[in-house]
């Protein structure tokens, strides 16, 4: 479903990626963890075509990324933006249309109305559907954001640490509406997720950087072990399983 083939990467001269060779199946939540700098961000605003490919390449869903008109790749990825980046002073019912823009280009129709209005009963927004985004809470808007990338009815899904600023139960239903997404949906998810323990928790598989390289992906359950937190994290942190799934003791 997305295939990163020897991508590298410098910002000012410095490298950020080097030689990053991965695919991520289709189906499910995959979470890239790492510790700051790693280049977790930087990979995926490559493969969200925020920022050019200077050497390597990314396809997805079969379409190259940096090669393929904008419009085609919005079809088959949405991206979830940061709640600090979205005006505040849209309307939820706003925000969740804007999702059905690549599909009808400022000419939206009686199918993309019925996606909005299925989007919004959904994700239980139809009570704030005319509710300006500085007017309802952070896990709100938050929920509003999954909603419009859920309009945007595309087979993949990118968030960059979605949970910033949500208390514990808003960053709980957030992912558990990412899940609902990928199990019901079958949609491809990847999340950059700074929580390891909300990674192994939520997510099918984890991809780990370091200094812009791959360190280990898998299940959480194989990846997740005290010797990758030591060579990793620098830490010195007991696991312990929950549901068959390692927790991290801090």
């Amino acid at each position: 479903m997305i295939r990163i083939s020897d991508v590298h990467h410098q910002i000012d001269g410095q490298p950020i990626l080097r030689g990053i060779e991965l695919d991520i199946p289709q189906g499910g939540v995959t979470a890239l963890i790492g510790p700051n700098g790693a280049g977790k961000s930087t990979l995926l605003s490559l493969v969200a075509r925020l920022a050019p490919i200077q050497r390597g390449r990314i396809t997805v869903a079969g379409h190259e990324v940096g090669r393929v008109r904008d419009r085609d790749l919005a079809r088959v990825l949405a991206i979830m933006p940061q709640a600090q980046h979205v005006a505040t002073r849209l309307r939820v019912e706003e925000l969740v249309g804007f999702g059905r823009y690549p599909w009808h280009r400022g000419r939206p129709g009686p199918a993309d109305r019925a996606m909005v209005e299925a989007a919004l009963e959904r994700f239980d927004l139809r009570a704030l559907r005319s509710r300006f985004l500085d007017e309802i809470s952070g896990g709100q808007r938050q929920r509003a954001l999954v909603a419009m990338a859920y309009a945007q009815d595309t087979p993949v899904l990118l968030l960059d640490e979605p949970l910033n600023n949500l208390d514990i139960a808003a960053a709980r239903g957030l992912m558990a509406l990412l899940r609902d997404m990928a199990e019901r949906d079958g949609k491809t998810i990847l999340i950059v997720l700074h929580d390891i323990n909300v990674a192994t928790a939520y997510a099918d598989r984890l991809v780990v950087m370091r200094e812009g390289r791959i360190a280990a992906e898998g299940p959480p359950g194989e990846v997740v072990t005290e010797a990758l937190l030591r060579e990793v994290f620098g830490t010195e942190a007991g696991i312990a399983r929950i549901e068959g799934r390692p927790f991290v003791i801090v």
